[in-house]
Protein backbone atom coordinates (compact mmCIF):
# COMPACT_ATOMS: atom_id res chain seq x y z
CA UNK A 1 0.00 0.00 0.00
CA UNK A 2 1.26 3.45 -0.94
CA UNK A 3 2.01 5.53 2.14
CA UNK A 4 0.35 8.91 2.65
CA UNK A 5 2.97 11.68 2.51
CA UNK A 6 2.44 13.99 5.49
CA UNK A 7 3.97 17.30 6.48
CA UNK A 8 3.43 19.45 9.56
CA UNK A 9 2.74 23.17 9.31
CA UNK A 10 3.59 24.85 12.60
CA UNK A 11 6.38 23.73 14.93
CA UNK A 12 5.07 24.98 18.27
CA UNK A 13 4.06 22.81 21.22
CA UNK A 14 1.45 20.73 19.38
CA UNK A 15 3.32 20.82 16.09
CA UNK A 16 6.37 19.25 17.71
CA UNK A 17 4.22 16.50 19.23
CA UNK A 18 2.51 15.79 15.91
CA UNK A 19 5.90 15.67 14.21
CA UNK A 20 7.28 13.12 16.65
CA UNK A 21 4.20 10.90 16.49
CA UNK A 22 3.82 11.01 12.71
CA UNK A 23 7.14 9.16 12.44
CA UNK A 24 5.49 5.98 13.74
CA UNK A 25 1.94 6.33 12.40
CA UNK A 26 1.03 3.35 10.15
CA UNK A 27 0.56 3.91 6.42
CA UNK A 28 2.04 7.41 6.57
CA UNK A 29 5.40 8.95 5.70
CA UNK A 30 6.47 12.15 7.43
CA UNK A 31 8.32 14.18 4.79
CA UNK A 32 8.96 17.48 6.54
CA UNK A 33 7.90 20.52 8.52
CA UNK A 34 7.35 24.21 7.83
CA UNK A 35 7.18 27.23 10.12
CA UNK A 36 7.78 30.93 9.55
CA UNK A 37 9.94 30.70 12.69
CA UNK A 38 12.88 29.04 10.93
CA UNK A 39 14.93 28.56 14.10
CA UNK A 40 12.11 26.69 15.82
CA UNK A 41 11.38 24.62 12.71
CA UNK A 42 15.04 23.62 12.46
CA UNK A 43 15.08 22.60 16.12
CA UNK A 44 12.06 20.30 15.71
CA UNK A 45 13.43 18.95 12.41
CA UNK A 46 16.82 18.15 13.93
CA UNK A 47 15.18 16.37 16.86
CA UNK A 48 13.22 14.18 14.45
CA UNK A 49 15.76 13.98 11.59
CA UNK A 50 13.40 15.37 8.94
CA UNK A 51 13.42 18.02 6.24
CA UNK A 52 12.52 21.69 6.74
CA UNK A 53 10.59 23.23 3.85
CA UNK A 54 11.68 26.70 2.74
CA UNK A 55 8.11 27.81 1.94
CA UNK A 56 4.61 26.76 2.83
CA UNK A 57 3.90 26.23 -0.88
CA UNK A 58 6.73 23.72 -1.07
CA UNK A 59 5.33 21.87 1.97
CA UNK A 60 1.80 21.73 0.58
CA UNK A 61 2.78 20.76 -2.96
CA UNK A 62 4.99 17.93 -1.67
CA UNK A 63 2.29 16.41 0.54
CA UNK A 64 -0.81 14.23 0.33
CA UNK A 65 -1.90 15.41 3.79
CA UNK A 66 -0.88 17.96 6.40
CA UNK A 67 -1.26 18.69 10.07
CA UNK A 68 -2.09 22.37 10.55
CA UNK A 69 -0.82 23.32 13.99
CA UNK A 70 -0.18 27.01 13.36
CA UNK A 71 -1.96 29.65 15.49
CA UNK A 72 -5.75 29.63 15.06
CA UNK A 73 -5.77 32.97 13.23
CA UNK A 74 -3.91 31.32 10.32
CA UNK A 75 -5.99 28.11 10.09
CA UNK A 76 -8.35 29.36 7.39
CA UNK A 77 -5.63 30.80 5.17
CA UNK A 78 -3.49 27.65 5.38
CA UNK A 79 -6.40 25.22 5.00
CA UNK A 80 -7.69 27.08 1.95
CA UNK A 81 -4.27 26.79 0.31
CA UNK A 82 -4.07 23.07 1.11
CA UNK A 83 -7.57 22.36 -0.19
CA UNK A 84 -6.86 24.22 -3.43
CA UNK A 85 -3.89 21.89 -3.94
CA UNK A 86 -5.94 18.75 -3.18
CA UNK A 87 -4.30 18.07 0.19
CA UNK A 88 -6.15 16.42 3.11
CA UNK A 89 -6.05 18.38 6.38
CA UNK A 90 -5.83 17.49 10.05
CA UNK A 91 -6.49 20.91 11.61
CA UNK A 92 -5.83 21.59 15.27
CA UNK A 93 -8.83 22.90 17.18
CA UNK A 94 -10.60 25.21 16.77
CA UNK A 95 -11.08 24.56 13.07
CA UNK A 96 -10.85 28.29 12.23
CA UNK A 97 -11.19 31.66 13.95
CA UNK A 98 -14.83 32.06 12.91
CA UNK A 99 -17.83 29.93 12.02
CA UNK A 100 -18.12 31.64 8.64
CA UNK A 101 -14.54 30.65 7.78
CA UNK A 102 -15.29 27.07 8.81
CA UNK A 103 -18.30 26.92 6.50
CA UNK A 104 -16.14 28.06 3.57
CA UNK A 105 -13.55 25.36 4.28
CA UNK A 106 -16.26 22.69 4.48
CA UNK A 107 -17.72 23.71 1.10
CA UNK A 108 -14.28 23.81 -0.53
CA UNK A 109 -13.29 20.40 0.82
CA UNK A 110 -16.55 18.81 -0.33
CA UNK A 111 -15.96 20.08 -3.86
CA UNK A 112 -12.50 18.48 -3.83
CA UNK A 113 -13.63 15.29 -2.00
CA UNK A 114 -10.98 15.82 0.67
CA UNK A 115 -10.83 14.66 4.29
CA UNK A 116 -10.88 17.43 6.88
CA UNK A 117 -10.45 16.15 10.42
CA UNK A 118 -10.24 18.51 13.40
CA UNK A 119 -8.05 18.02 16.44
CA UNK A 120 -10.63 17.76 19.19
CA UNK A 121 -8.23 15.31 20.74
CA UNK A 122 -10.29 14.59 23.87
CA UNK A 123 -12.52 12.41 21.68
CA UNK A 124 -9.54 10.03 21.63
CA UNK A 125 -8.73 10.38 25.33
CA UNK A 126 -8.44 6.87 26.83
CA UNK A 127 -10.78 7.86 29.68
CA UNK A 128 -13.55 8.77 27.25
CA UNK A 129 -12.96 5.66 25.15
CA UNK A 130 -13.34 3.57 28.32
CA UNK A 131 -17.08 4.36 28.58
CA UNK A 132 -18.02 3.59 24.98
CA UNK A 133 -19.56 0.32 26.09
CA UNK A 134 -22.13 2.15 28.22
CA UNK A 135 -25.45 3.43 26.97
CA UNK A 136 -24.99 7.18 27.27
CA UNK A 137 -27.91 9.58 27.45
CA UNK A 138 -26.80 12.38 29.80
CA UNK A 139 -29.40 14.88 30.97
CA UNK A 140 -26.92 16.97 32.94
CA UNK A 141 -23.22 17.54 32.23
CA UNK A 142 -20.82 19.33 34.56
CA UNK A 143 -17.39 20.15 33.10
CA UNK A 144 -14.36 21.84 34.64
CA UNK A 145 -11.34 22.53 32.46
CA UNK A 146 -8.80 24.55 34.45
CA UNK A 147 -5.24 25.32 33.44
CA UNK A 148 -2.27 27.34 34.54
CA UNK A 149 -1.51 30.35 32.37
CA UNK A 150 0.41 29.58 29.16
CA UNK A 151 1.31 32.55 26.92
CA UNK A 152 1.34 30.36 23.79
CA UNK A 153 -2.47 30.28 23.58
CA UNK A 154 -3.40 33.93 24.12
CA UNK A 155 -4.31 34.59 20.47
CA UNK A 156 -7.82 33.33 21.36
CA UNK A 157 -10.10 33.51 24.42
CA UNK A 158 -10.34 30.73 26.99
CA UNK A 159 -13.56 29.70 25.24
CA UNK A 160 -11.74 28.82 22.01
CA UNK A 161 -8.61 27.68 23.83
CA UNK A 162 -10.08 25.35 26.47
CA UNK A 163 -13.86 25.33 26.73
CA UNK A 164 -14.30 24.28 23.11
CA UNK A 165 -13.04 20.79 24.04
CA UNK A 166 -16.02 20.32 26.35
CA UNK A 167 -18.40 22.02 23.92
CA UNK A 168 -17.44 19.39 21.34
CA UNK A 169 -17.88 16.49 23.76
CA UNK A 170 -21.17 17.94 25.02
CA UNK A 171 -22.57 18.13 21.47
CA UNK A 172 -21.29 14.62 20.72
CA UNK A 173 -23.04 13.20 23.79
CA UNK A 174 -26.29 15.17 23.74
CA UNK A 175 -28.10 14.49 20.48
CA UNK A 176 -30.34 17.55 20.57
CA UNK A 177 -30.33 21.16 19.40
CA UNK A 178 -29.18 23.96 21.69
CA UNK A 179 -32.15 25.97 22.95
CA UNK A 180 -30.63 28.56 25.29
CA UNK A 181 -27.23 29.79 26.46
CA UNK A 182 -26.38 31.83 29.55
CA UNK A 183 -22.74 32.77 29.95
CA UNK A 184 -20.36 35.06 31.77
CA UNK A 185 -16.62 35.53 31.95
CA UNK A 186 -13.79 37.83 32.91
CA UNK A 187 -10.62 39.00 31.15
CA UNK A 188 -8.00 38.90 33.90
CA UNK A 189 -4.57 38.71 32.26
CA UNK A 190 -5.35 39.18 28.55
CA UNK A 191 -7.72 41.21 26.39
CA UNK A 192 -10.19 38.31 26.08
CA UNK A 193 -11.92 36.18 28.74
CA UNK A 194 -9.47 34.08 30.77
CA UNK A 195 -12.20 32.45 32.86
CA UNK A 196 -15.71 31.67 31.62
CA UNK A 197 -18.82 29.74 32.54
CA UNK A 198 -21.68 28.72 30.26
CA UNK A 199 -24.99 27.06 31.07
CA UNK A 200 -26.44 25.47 27.96
CA UNK A 201 -29.97 24.10 27.69
CA UNK A 202 -31.03 21.69 24.96
CA UNK A 203 -34.41 21.12 23.33
CA UNK A 204 -34.64 17.64 24.88
CA UNK A 205 -34.34 19.13 28.38
CA UNK A 206 -30.67 18.29 28.92
CA UNK A 207 -28.43 20.91 30.52
CA UNK A 208 -24.66 21.37 30.44
CA UNK A 209 -22.68 23.59 32.81
CA UNK A 210 -19.20 24.29 31.45
CA UNK A 211 -16.41 26.13 33.28
CA UNK A 212 -13.02 26.94 31.77
CA UNK A 213 -10.10 28.87 33.23
CA UNK A 214 -6.52 29.42 32.15
CA UNK A 215 -5.48 31.20 35.35
CA UNK A 216 -5.84 28.34 37.83
CA UNK A 217 -3.17 27.11 40.24
CA UNK A 218 -4.39 23.51 40.09
CA UNK A 219 -5.05 22.05 36.63
CA UNK A 220 -8.25 20.04 36.17
CA UNK A 221 -9.92 18.35 33.20
CA UNK A 222 -13.04 16.65 34.50
CA UNK A 223 -16.45 15.85 33.05
CA UNK A 224 -19.37 14.47 35.04
CA UNK A 225 -22.40 12.90 33.36
CA UNK A 226 -25.74 12.44 35.11
CA UNK A 227 -28.44 10.35 33.48
CA UNK A 228 -31.27 8.05 34.43
CA UNK A 229 -29.86 5.31 36.70
CA UNK A 230 -26.21 6.35 36.28
CA UNK A 231 -23.52 8.85 37.27
CA UNK A 232 -20.22 8.83 35.36
CA UNK A 233 -17.11 10.80 36.29
CA UNK A 234 -14.37 11.20 33.68
CA UNK A 235 -10.96 12.61 34.58
CA UNK A 236 -9.27 13.44 31.27
CA UNK A 237 -6.05 14.61 32.91
CA UNK A 238 -5.46 11.55 35.09
CA UNK A 239 -7.22 9.25 32.60
CA UNK A 240 -9.50 7.77 35.21
CA UNK A 241 -13.21 6.84 35.14
CA UNK A 242 -15.73 6.08 37.87
CA UNK A 243 -19.23 4.78 37.18
CA UNK A 244 -22.12 4.46 39.63
CA UNK A 245 -25.13 2.59 38.30
CA UNK A 246 -28.56 1.68 39.64
CA UNK A 247 -29.46 -1.88 38.62
CA UNK A 248 -32.29 -4.29 39.14
CA UNK A 249 -31.52 -6.76 41.93
CA UNK A 250 -31.09 -9.62 39.46
CA UNK A 251 -29.27 -7.55 36.81
CA UNK A 252 -25.61 -8.40 36.29
CA UNK A 253 -22.93 -5.69 36.48
CA UNK A 254 -19.52 -5.38 34.87
CA UNK A 255 -16.84 -7.82 36.00
CA UNK A 256 -15.06 -5.34 38.27
CA UNK A 257 -18.23 -3.94 39.89
CA UNK A 258 -18.52 -3.70 43.66
CA UNK A 259 -21.36 -2.48 45.93
CA UNK A 260 -21.29 1.33 46.07
CA UNK A 261 -20.87 1.52 49.83
CA UNK A 262 -18.98 4.84 49.57
CA UNK A 263 -22.29 6.53 48.77
CA UNK A 264 -23.76 5.56 52.13
CA UNK A 265 -26.82 3.39 52.75
CA UNK A 266 -28.79 4.54 49.72
CA UNK A 267 -29.86 1.02 48.88
CA UNK A 268 -31.95 0.85 52.03
CA UNK A 269 -34.65 2.87 50.30
CA UNK A 270 -34.43 1.09 46.95
CA UNK A 271 -36.70 -1.93 46.72
CA UNK A 272 -35.43 -4.67 44.41
CA UNK A 273 -32.57 -2.47 43.22
CA UNK A 274 -28.86 -2.15 43.89
CA UNK A 275 -26.17 0.49 43.31
CA UNK A 276 -22.83 -0.69 41.95
CA UNK A 277 -19.50 1.05 41.52
CA UNK A 278 -17.43 0.25 38.43
CA UNK A 279 -14.03 1.35 37.19
CA UNK A 280 -13.87 0.67 33.45
CA UNK A 281 -10.50 -0.38 32.05
CA UNK A 282 -8.77 2.63 30.49
CA UNK A 283 -6.76 1.65 27.39
CA UNK A 284 -3.07 2.55 27.39
CA UNK A 285 -2.96 4.64 24.22
CA UNK A 286 -1.76 8.07 23.10
CA UNK A 287 -4.71 10.26 22.09
CA UNK A 288 -2.86 12.26 19.41
CA UNK A 289 -1.39 9.07 17.91
CA UNK A 290 -4.91 7.61 17.71
CA UNK A 291 -6.13 10.84 16.14
CA UNK A 292 -3.46 10.57 13.45
CA UNK A 293 -4.29 6.92 12.77
CA UNK A 294 -7.98 7.76 12.35
CA UNK A 295 -7.09 10.55 9.92
CA UNK A 296 -4.98 8.26 7.73
CA UNK A 297 -7.66 5.55 7.78
CA UNK A 298 -10.28 8.07 6.65
CA UNK A 299 -8.06 9.06 3.72
CA UNK A 300 -7.24 5.49 2.68
CA UNK A 301 -10.79 4.20 3.05
CA UNK A 302 -12.54 7.35 1.79
CA UNK A 303 -14.56 7.24 5.01
CA UNK A 304 -15.91 10.03 7.24
CA UNK A 305 -13.42 11.74 9.54
CA UNK A 306 -13.50 10.70 13.19
CA UNK A 307 -14.09 14.35 14.13
CA UNK A 308 -15.61 15.97 11.08
CA UNK A 309 -15.29 19.58 9.97
CA UNK A 310 -19.06 19.88 10.35
CA UNK A 311 -18.91 18.81 14.00
CA UNK A 312 -16.01 21.17 14.67
CA UNK A 313 -17.86 24.02 12.96
CA UNK A 314 -20.91 23.47 15.16
CA UNK A 315 -18.72 23.52 18.27
CA UNK A 316 -17.23 26.78 17.03
CA UNK A 317 -20.71 28.22 16.39
CA UNK A 318 -21.74 27.49 19.98
CA UNK A 319 -18.44 28.93 21.23
CA UNK A 320 -19.18 32.13 19.32
CA UNK A 321 -22.63 32.37 20.87
CA UNK A 322 -21.07 31.99 24.32
CA UNK A 323 -18.48 34.67 23.51
CA UNK A 324 -21.15 37.06 22.29
CA UNK A 325 -22.98 36.78 25.61
CA UNK A 326 -19.81 37.64 27.52
CA UNK A 327 -18.57 40.53 25.38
Amino acid sequence: MKKIKVSVIGSGHLGSIHTRLWKSTPNSELIGIFDTDVERANKVANENVINVFDTIDEAVQSSDAVTISAPTTFHYEIAEKCIECGVHCLIEKPITSTYQEAKKIIAQAKNKNLVIQVGHVERFNPALLAIKGYKLNPMFIEAHRLSQFKPRAIDVSVILDLMIHDIDIMLWLIKSKVEKIDANGVAVLTDTPDIANARIKFENGAVANLTASRISANPMRKLRLFQSNAYISIDFGNQDVEVFRLLEEDESAEGNAIPANMLGTLEAGLKNKKIVFEKPVVPGINAIAEEQKAFIEAIINSSPAAVSAEEAAEALRIAELISEQIS
